[in-house]
Formats: C-alpha cells, sequence, structure tokens
C-alpha cells in the first residue's frame, strides 16, 4: 500500500462531526423563521413536488396537480421525510396553523386529503433558501473551489446507491 489509509472509524467520525455542526447551525439559522428542519424539509418536498428549481426529489409518493398547485397526501410526505405518518401529520398541523400549508380534497379520491403549499409557504421557502445559500457559502468558504467540487464528488459517491467501488 503506497500511503497510509485513514481508519476507516475515524472518517466515520469525522463526518458525523462535521453532521453534528451543519445540522446545529441548520436549526439555529431555521429559528428565526419559526421553522424546525422536519418544517423545513417539508416545505421543500412540497415544493419540489411543485416542480420548483433548485428542489432535489427524493423518495415519497406521487404528486398530484390541480387547480394550479401540487401536492402531496401526508403518507406520501412522510415517506418523503423519512419520518412516521404521525410525525408527518403533526408537522402539516403546524405548518397548517402558521398558513404554510393547506389541506385540500384529492380530486381522485374523496376519502383522501391532500397538503398543498401556500403562497405564504412558497414566499417563506424561498427565503429560506436564500439564507442557508448564504450561510452553506460562509460554512464552506475554508474550502477552496476545487476542494468544494472534490468533496461533492465524494460524498455523491457515498451517498449512491449500489455497490461500493473497489
Amino acid at each position: 500500500m503506497p500511503y497510509d489509509a485513514p481508519d476507516p472509524a475515524r472518517l466515520g467520525d469525522l463526518l458525523h462531526a462535521v453532521f453534528r455542526r451543519l445540522r446545529r447551525r441548520w436549526a439555529e439559522q431555521l429559528a428565526p423563521f419559526g421553522l424546525t428542519p422536519h418544517q423545513f424539509r417539508a416545505l421543500d418536498a412540497l415544493a419540489g413536488c411543485a416542480g420548483e428549481p433548485g428542489h432535489r426529489h427524493g423518495p415519497g409518493g406521487t404528486c398530484r396537480h390541480g387547480g394550479g398547485s401540487a401536492s402531496l397526501r401526508v403518507k406520501d410526505l412522510a415517506e418523503a421525510l423519512r419520518i412516521a405518518p404521525r410525525s408527518a401529520t403533526e408537522v402539516v398541523d403546524l405548518l397548517e396553523q402558521k398558513g404554510l400549508v393547506e389541506r385540500v380534497p384529492d380530486p381522485s379520491d374523496r376519502r383522501a386529503t391532500l397538503v398543498a403549499l401556500t403562497p405564504r409557504g412558497t414566499g417563506l421557502r424561498e427565503r429560506v433558501r436564500e439564507d442557508r445559500r448564504r450561510e452553506s457559502e460562509e460554512y464552506f468558504s475554508r474550502l477552496a473551489p476545487e476542494d468544494r467540487v472534490e468533496l461533492e464528488r465524494l460524498l455523491r459517491l457515498l451517498t449512491a446507491d449500489g455497490p461500493a467501488p473497489e
């Protein structure tokens, strides 16, 4: 072996430390907006369902389109957020109280209810994303541009589905 390979456990510890730091900064950044990370992720998932730019599509159910807006069933939102449906219901309840989302009847199933962003929710999400871009720029400013590109490449490798490269 031509180099000393780092201890994989140490790499995991370092990644976890970075994650904890980012998670703490993220929660602090959301506080002035009156949002928790789950609440913002729900707004982001609903915006992605609507096809807004800057959204990463993840797991989740089928987006429903009607009346000029896109929406998700709560169970599909829970899947997209990787939380229990009961927890997703609590998130939606709080967002609805704040006027950021609304529940609408599912036109394809009278028994079902959909969740959709309100214009206020869309506007708040856009403000938070812009603030997050600024915060992220500051956090990652210690890395040279080429290091950021390499970090993204490596993180994408680690988060990709499929077998690990040999």
